[in-house]
C-alpha cells in the first residue's frame, strides 16, 4: 500500500489566512460545527449557522457544540433541550449532536449516556486541558474505548500531533465499532493549531481506500465563516485518490444510513 505526502509548496499553503477558500464541490452536509454555545471562538447562533449553510447550498447541517468539560462549553441543559429544536430551517435539514470530551484513557465522556442517547450523533474528541496527552498507546486506547460507547459515531481530529496515536489500530477499531474517523479541514488549514497533520490525514485516507471504508470531511467551523468548507481535506483526498463513494459528505442519505446502522 502506497502512502502519499502533501508537498510543502502547495497552493493552499500560500492562500491568505484572511481569504476564505472557495467552495466548489457539491457537498451536501457539514456536521462538525460550533455555535456561541461552545463558548469560544464564535458568536454565531444556530440561526446564523443555518443561514450560512443555506447560502452555500448545503442540504443538511449538524450542530455539535463542545461538551461541558471544555472551557465555556455547552451546559448539560443545552444538550438536553436540543431534542426540541427545529428539524428543518430555511430548507436545510438539521441534525443536533455534541462534540463530547474524552476525559480519561478509559474513554469516559463528559456527557452522560442519558444526555447522549437522544442526540442524532456524537463526536468524541480529545482536547487539552480536559485530558493530558499521553503516549501513543494511551491515546489510542482512549479513542478506542470511547468508540465502545454505543452513542459515539465519530472520532474528532485524531490527527492532532499533540495526541499521537496508532492510526492503523484506530482505523481497524473504527470499522469494528461502526465509527467514522473525520478528516478535519481545520487541522489541515494554514490557520490550524494542531501541528502538521498532513501525513496523518493521508494515512487515514489511504486506509479508507485500502479497506473500502468511508471517512467524513468536517469543517470544525467555529462560527459561520467555514461552514461547508472542506478545501484542504479535499486536497488531501485527491492526492490519495479517494473515490467519491468513500467520502460521505457527497450524500446526506449515505450519512443517515451510516448513523442508523450505529
Amino acid at each position: 500500500m502506497a502512502f502519499y505526502q502533501l508537498p510543502h509548496n502547495t497552493d493552499h499553503a500560500r492562500r491568505s489566512a484572511a481569504e476564505p477558500a472557495a467552495i466548489t464541490e457539491r457537498y451536501e452536509f457539514d456536521i462538525h460545527t460550533h455555535t456561541i454555545a461552545s463558548g469560544h471562538g464564535s458568536g454565531a447562533t444556530i440561526t446564523d449557522m443555518v443561514k450560512a449553510a443555506a447560502a452555500r447550498n448545503l442540504k443538511m447541517l449538524g450542530i455539535s457544540d463542545h461538551g461541558p468539560a471544555t472551557l465555556g462549553g455547552g451546559r448539560v441543559s443545552y444538550f438536553r433541550n436540543l431534542k426540541y429544536a427545529q428539524r428543518e430551517r430555511l430548507g436545510v435539514r438539521m441534525l443536533y449532536g455534541a462534540e463530547a470530551n474524552i476525559i480519561n484513557y478509559e474513554g469516559k465522556l463528559d456527557l452522560d449516556d442519558s444526555i447522549l442517547e437522544p442526540l442524532d450523533y456524537v463526536i468524541a474528541s480529545m482536547h487539552r486541558p480536559t485530558i493530558k496527552p499521553g503516549s501513543a498507546e494511551e491515546n489510542t486506547a482512549a479513542y478506542i474505548n470511547a468508540m465502545k460507547n454505543p452513542h459515539v459515531s465519530i472520532i474528532g481530529h485524531c490527527d492532532d500531533t499533540k495526541f499521537p496515536v496508532d492510526l492503523f489500530k484506530l482505523f481497524e477499531a473504527a470499522m469494528e465499532h461502526h465509527v467514522l474517523l473525520e478528516i478535519n479541514n481545520s487541522s489541515l488549514s494554514p490557520e490550524g493549531y494542531r501541528g502538521d497533520t498532513k501525513f496523518s490525514d493521508l494515512i487515514l485516507l489511504n486506509l479508507s481506500v485500502y479497506y473500502n471504508y468511508p471517512v467524513l470531511f468536517s469543517s470544525d467551523s467555529h462560527g459561520t465563516k467555514h461552514v461547508g468548507d472542506f478545501t484542504y481535506a479535499a486536497d488531501a483526498a485527491r492526492l490519495a485518490k479517494v473515490p467519491r463513494n468513500l467520502i460521505l459528505n457527497y450524500s446526506s442519505k449515505a450519512l443517515l444510513t451510516f448513523l442508523a446502522g450505529k
